[in-house]
C-alpha cells in the first residue's frame, strides 16, 4: 500500500521507534450511500507523497513517521474491531500515537478501544463530522458507521465533543442528552464564522480526534459518501481541532470516510488534514 510521507521521510524517520504509527484500514462494510471508502487508505497514502515538510512552522516527520501493514477487514466486524484495537493498543503502550486512515467510520470503534484499553483512563472524543453517528444501530447493524458514537459511549469510557454536525435524527437527538455530548453544530460554527471554540472544564485530558472527512463542505471535500451542504471549510475545521488539544494530550487519531472518485485535489486533502493534526500533536508533545 506504500508508506505515509515516503518521498520526504529519511531511514531513521520512518523506522518503527516513530511517534506517528500509521494504520491503513481499508474498511467498507455497511456504507449507505455512495461508496469507495475501501480505496480511502492508499489514496490518502500515495498523496501524502506530494507533501511539504514543513507544517505549521516546524516538521512534524522529524518526530518520526512508521506506517504499518493495512488491518486485514475481512471476516465478522466484531473480529475486524479487535484487530484494529490491537494495533492501536500496541502503539499506545509503546508511548506512541495511532494514525488510523479509513475506510468507513465504524473503524473508530477499534480504534479507540485499543486506546481505551492501553491507557484505562477516560478518553474524550473530538469529532468533526457532518453526522452525529449516534443511532443505536442502522439497518440492522450496531457497528455501522451511523451508530459508531453510540457504541463507544455506551461501551468505551469517553466523552464526547461533536463539531459541524448538521444531520441527525430525533434518537441521536435523545442520545447527546443521554451522553452529555457537548456540541457545536455547523449552522452556528459557519454562520458565526467560529474558529476556536472552549471545550467544557471537565472534559478529559487525554484527547482522541476523529476527523470524518464529510465534516466539510462539499465544495471542500465531494468525495466522501455523503456529502452534507453547509459544512466547515478546512481551515476552520483544523483550527477547531487544534484548539481543542490546547492544554491536553492527543493519544490517537483518525481519518475516515474518503471515497475516492479520481480526482486527486480531494485526495491530497485528506493527506493534508492528516499531517496538519500530526503538526498540532507534534508542536504539544
Amino acid at each position: 500500500m506504500g508508506i505515509f510521507l515516503d518521498s520526504e521521510l529519511t531511514s531513521k524517520e520512518r523506522g518503527p521507534d516513530a511517534l506517528f504509527q500509521v494504520i491503513p484500514v481499508p474498511l467498507e462494510r455497511t456504507v449507505s450511500y455512495g461508496a469507495g471508502t475501501a480505496a480511502g487508505p492508499e489514496a490518502i497514502i500515495e498523496a501524502s507523497n506530494e507533501l511539504e515538510r514543513l507544517c505549521l512552522g516546524h516538521e512534524p516527520c522529524a518526530q518520526g513517521i512508521h506506517t504499518v501493514d493495512p488491518v486485514d477487514c475481512n471476516g465478522p466486524l466484531p473480529e475486524v474491531m479487535e484487530r484494529i484495537a490491537a494495533q492501536t493498543e500496541r502503539v499506545v503502550k509503546a508511548g506512541q500515537i495511532p494514525v488510523t486512515l479509513g475506510g468507513e467510520h465504524s473503524l473508530s470503534f477499534g480504534a479507540v478501544s485499543g486506546v481505551a484499553r492501553a491507557l484505562g483512563r477516560p478518553i474524550g472524543i473530538v469529532q468533526i463530522d457532518a453526522h452525529a453517528d449516534l443511532r443505536v444501530a442502522y439497518q440492522g447493524e450496531r457497528h455501522s458507521h451511523a451508530s459508531v458514537m453510540h457504541l463507544l459511549s455506551s461501551e468505551v469510557d469517553v466523552r464526547l465533543a461533536q463539531f459541524g454536525v448538521r444531520a441527525l435524527c430525533t434518537q441521536e437527538a435523545e442520545s447527546r442528552v443521554a451522553h452529555n455530548v457537548f456540541h457545536v453544530d455547523a449552522e452556528e460554527l459557519v454562520t458565526q464564522n467560529l474558529y476556536t471554540v472552549d471545550l467544557p472544564e471537565d472534559f478529559p485530558e487525554l484527547i482522541y480526534v476523529s476527523f470524518d472527512v464529510d465534516g466539510l463542505d462539499p465544495s471542500v471535500m465531494p468525495a466522501t459518501g455523503t456529502p452534507v451542504p453547509g459544512g466547515l471549510s478546512f481551515y476552520q475545521a483544523l483550527h477547531l481541532v487544534t484548539h481543542c488539544l490546547t492544554g491536553r494530550r492527543c493519544v490517537g487519531m483518525d481519518v475516515v470516510e474518503l471515497a475516492p472518485n479520481g480526482e486527486t485535489a480531494w485526495d491530497f486533502t485528506a493527506a493534508q488534514i492528516t499531517y496538519r493534526i500530526m503538526a498540532a500533536v507534534g508542536a504539544s508533545t
